[in-house]
């Protein structure tokens, strides 16, 4: 009579573990984007709820179990009410807006560093008197008028070198699209500094790897 018990010479099937999936995040004057890199999902399946200092995401994943969570004590409050998110293909991006226009040094209060945040507004203060300087000349100078002299010589010069490099990026920076700038962001910050990339669409779908010159070889260090 043949038993329905299983032999014990029978190999169970391995259950590999659910693969870890690493949001990262990016961030302009205004605002804060967290990258989650699940592709595939619907926007019903994605569940996003903030506080002035806190960020709490759940996607539904319909080859998970479990779903993914992330749970953030903010380093810097936000305005809550205007928190949004996009489904895309590859991603989902969540997007926080600044209370103030200053540099986050991290995404979340465990990690932010003890120091004082930078601020990202450019913007000069207007003055509606020309600025004087002492001087031993008895002649006055129009000091605008001269700065507006020095940049126009400085814009007429022909940059070469790392010189010549570093203006072309600026260029491409300030006559970038969103998307481009996005793209300069992540990839640099993520590689290193070794990458510079303007294609949001590969850069956004994953991290950007570590490219040294050649001859060189790149080291992580333990801190």
């Amino acid at each position: 009579m043949a038993s329905n018990e299983p032999s014990q010479n029978e190999t169970k099937p391995i259950v590999n573990p659910p693969k870890k999936i690493n949001h990262t995040w990016y961030q302009s004057e205004s605002t804060v984007v967290v990258v989650v890199p699940i592709r595939n999902v619907q926007r019903e399946q994605v569940h996003v709820d903030t506080t002035d200092k806190t960020l709490n995401v759940k996607i539904e994943i319909p080859s998970s179990d479990s779903g993914y969570n992330l749970e953030v004590d903010l380093a810097y409050p936000i305005n809550s009410s205007r928190t949004d998110f996009k489904v895309n293909t590859a991603n989902v991006e969540i997007r926080l807006y600044k209370t103030d226009a200053i540099q986050w040094t991290s995404l979340d209060a465990q990690h932010k560093p003890n120091v004082p945040p930078v601020n990202m507004n450019r913007a000069p203060n207007v003055q509606s008197v020309p600025p004087s300087y002492p001087s031993s000349s008895k002649k006055a100078k129009d000091w605008d008028k001269l700065e507006v002299e020095i940049k126009k010589e400085e814009k007429e010069e022909k940059p070469e070198g790392d010189a010549a490099l570093n203006h072309l990026f600026q260029q491409i920076y300030r006559d970038g699209t969103d998307e481009q700038k996005r793209a300069m962001n992540k990839s640099f910050a993520e590689s290193g500094g070794t990458v510079l990339s303007t294609n949001w669409d590969e850069i956004s779908k994953t991290k950007t790897e570590c490219k040294p010159p050649d001859g060189m070889e790149w080291k992580k260090y333990d801190t």
